[in-house]
């Protein structure tokens, strides 16, 4: 990466490259895109934006390097990974200073984020068993049939900027592991941790070409749908975005499974802990400054314990500090950009506008005032016709919603058009094993506040968070990377072979 220097701050300004067919390349469409340190504001570096003649380049790097790598053993694609893992692991500290410095959030949750990521490359390390087919014997007379799985070929990751390690990891690694070339657009706002990646992807003896990254916006966008070398592609982000990566994608017969937004709420009843659950759902809800699409944004309190459940949240923000990720004792970070804090400060005006009670004011509170920084906001008294509870709003604002009955409660959530995740807080085991039947969403957790699937199970929603039929990562990862072919076999005696115009029996 080339260093120049900003003008405004004579401080070194990265220039940030592709990563085509094992190397660093710079970007050669002329267009870039600030990359900043959300802590101080200041630009810290610059990324290309690809041109579609760029991915067009990459994309056939990617389905040359797909070709041989699809012929490669199991077990030679199992020790890849297995190298790939603990480079990852060793140097989990390395890259959770590069997530922090781009992205904002704080050290021991970029370590976090890594080490989910890494449970998804463990879990793809397994992949001699994955792929295993079915073999049934003398399915007919002299006949055998069994199953097996290929991979696509070339596909594609579009990922967003709140995880830019976990994400890419959630695809890539059954993506490569399946015998696949993958191609990553990650987020023009933290693109360093891709390269990253890439360079250990690369030391942990992948073949080049195998994985790619290729910066830029939505014209990189269109061009990775629209490309006839592209099988499929995966895509983490909103749902305006995610409708519109599903809709371009399968008009151009690719496979498809784009996540959108969320709007997860927390049903709290009358019999739960209030201590615990207080600390839960403060946790889930202004951790990562509510950058999480896993975010609790919304506790629904049931019956009499709204006052109690509000009491106890608020007192524990006071206690919680607001400042650049990488200072010790920092619980919360800043927002990604100053466009988007001002847009989450403008929620809270408007939720305040619209009849809520603000509780604790994140405007208010005494933050740094270089960088991109908002508190945390509570706002009680909430209503489904405001904007604060419809809209998924990206940040460290939690609202309050009081019904009178579980039945209430549960009724709100179902009516809500995200479906991501959900949980509940209650001692009684028969409510919670109710609640987890009846609740539309895609997971459920019971006095768990952000039910992110282990990497053996598959993470996502139902409804307006999900476009396409398969969950990401997990087992259905694993389908989505391949595609199933079943071979009828028979050795025959050449003696007894003969022309036969009827339908072929079993029987």
């Amino acid at each position: 990466m080339a260093r120049s220097v900003d003008v405004m701050t004579t401080q070194p300004v990265t220039t940030i490259d592709h990563w085509i067919s094992g190397a660093r390349v710079p970007g050669a469409s002329g267009r870039t895109a600030p990359v900043h340190d959300p802590a101080t504001g200041r630009r810290t570096g610059v990324v290309p934006l690809a041109s579609s003649s760029e991915v067009d380049a990459a994309v056939k790097t990617a389905s040359a390097a797909a070709r041989d790598w699809r012929t490669s053993s199991l077990s030679k694609r199992a020790a890849v990974l297995f190298a790939f893992r603990e480079l990852l692991h060793t140097r989990t500290d390395e890259l959770a200073a590069i997530v922090t410095a781009e992205h904002g959030k704080v050290l021991s949750d970029a370590v976090g984020e890594i080490a989910r990521g890494l449970e998804n490359v463990e879990f793809a390390t397994g992949v001699p068993q994955l792929l295993k087919g079915g073999f049934s014997e003398q399915a007919a007379s002299g006949v055998d049939v069994y199953s097996i799985r290929q991979p696509l070929g070339v596909v594609a990751g579009i990922t967003p900027f709140n995880f830019p390690v976990m994400v890419p990891l959630w695809m890539c690694a059954n993506a490569i592991a399946c015998g696949n070339a993958f191609v990553l657009k990650p987020s023009e706002k933290d693109p360093s941790a891709s390269l990253f990646l890439a360079e250990l992807w690369k030391e942990a003896g992948l073949p080049d070409g195998v994985f790619t990254v290729v910066h830029g916006d939505k014209e990189a966008v269109d061009a990775l749908l629209d490309h006839d070398e592209i099988a499929a592609v995966s895509f983490v982000g909103s749902t305006p975005i995610a409708k519109y990566i599903y809709e371009r994608g399968t008009a151009n017969g690719k496979r498809v499974q784009a996540l959108g937004g969320a709007k997860n709420h927390a049903l709290v009843l009358p019999d739960a802990d209030i201590d615990m659950a207080a600390d839960a759902i403060v946790s889930a809800a202004y951790g990562a400054a509510g950058e999480r699409c896993m975010a609790l944004s919304v506790a629904v309190a049931v019956g009499g314990v709204g006052d109690d459940l509000v009491s106890a949240i608020s007192a524990r923000l006071p206690k919680l500090t607001v400042g650049p990720g990488a200072d010790a004792g920092t619980d919360m970070g800043p927002l990604i950009t100053r466009e988007h804090r001002d847009k989450v400060a403008g929620y809270v005006a408007a939720g305040a506008e619209a009849g809520a009670t603000v509780v604790v004011d994140g405007r208010d509170q005494d933050v740094p005032q270089d960088g991109f920084f908002l508190g945390m906001t509570l706002l009680d008294d909430v209503t489904p016709d405001m904007t604060v509870y419809r809209d998924e709003i990206f940040g460290p604002v939690l609202s309050v919603v009081r019904v009178d009955s579980y039945d209430e409660g549960l009724a709100l959530i179902n009516r809500n058009q995200y479906a991501n995740g959900t949980a509940i807080f209650t001692r009684d085991g028969g409510a919670a094993r109710r609640f987890q039947n009846e609740v539309e969403v895609g997971m459920v957790g019971i006095n768990v506040p952000i039910p992110v699937p282990v990497a053996y199970y598959s993470f996502g929603g139902w409804k307006d968070s999900l476009f396409g039929d398969t969950h990401m990562y997990g087992p259905e990862g694993i389908s989505f990377y391949t595609r199933g072919k079943v071979v009828t076999q028979r050795w025959p005696d050449p003696a007894t072979s003969s022309v036969d115009l009827g339908f072929p029996r079993t029987r």
